[in-house]
């Protein structure tokens, strides 16, 4: 091998350790451990997360691109707060990605799959009827993700993924509004039954409806 072209020792490991970093904090945002507004210490986080202090700077500088994190002035970093009309807005965009991904499926979906989304769907039923709203949740964030994963739309699947994790205090305080599952069930159950179908025109409109539905509830959300 030339050792002009031959890979850097350690490169590999240093971006492995890199993204692994960048995954542990964006999955304690995305659980809730770190809370819009709340700042993140370079020292804290390299305790807790066993890395570097550049290695943490790096992971943080690639949440901000994200847009899950922002730097403030002469304050270090903090988790950023979506507002209530961001949030709609990313919504919107959400809407076409995931008509887009839905109809991507239905033109895609095998017998197997077919299946796994049948049987994914009765877990929900089963799910509201238990009243189990935290095993639901789950549910739907597992359903959306796997009728991106059938549609094999990979660059809609990507940003659709960065777009959710700037929505995670919306879809909690829309979780628990009173009744919410109930309406949401039978707009992913429609959702299943087009992708199942194999009926592109009918899975795309499921799904625009159900966003609709969602944003629709994300504006009756009290403010503050």
């Amino acid at each position: 091998m030339d050792p002009a072209t031959a890979p850097r020792a350690g490169t590999t490991a240093t971006r492995t350790t890199h993204q692994s970093l960048v995954e542990a904090i964006r999955e304690a945002i995305l659980h809730g451990e770190f809370v819009a507004d709340q700042r993140l210490v370079e020292a804290d986080l390299s305790e807790r997360f066993d890395a570097g202090r550049a290695a943490v700077r790096a992971a943080l500088l690639e949440l901000t691109n994200e847009g899950l994190v922002e730097r403030v002035a002469n304050r270090g970093a903090r988790v950023r707060a979506v507002s209530l009309d961001e949030a709609v807005e990313i919504y919107e965009v959400r809407m076409a990605l995931e008509a887009l991904c839905a109809a991507k499926a239905a033109e895609r979906v095998t017998p197997e799959q077919a299946t796994e989304l049948g049987e994914l769907g009765q877990a929900m039923r089963e799910a509201v009827a238990a009243g189990d709203l935290t095993g639901y949740s789950e549910l739907n964030q597992q359903l959306h993700r796997r009728v991106r994963e059938i549609g094999g739309q990979g660059t809609a699947a990507r940003v659709l993924e960065r777009l959710r994790a700037q929505l995670v205090r919306h879809q909690f305080r829309l979780a628990l509004q009173p009744g919410r599952p109930s309406v949401s069930l039978p707009e992913h159950l429609a959702i299943i039954e087009a992708v199942r179908a194999h009926d592109p025109e009918a899975a795309r409109v499921a799904a625009q409806a159900h966003l609709a539905s969602v944003i629709e509830a994300l504006r009756r959300v009290p403010r503050g």
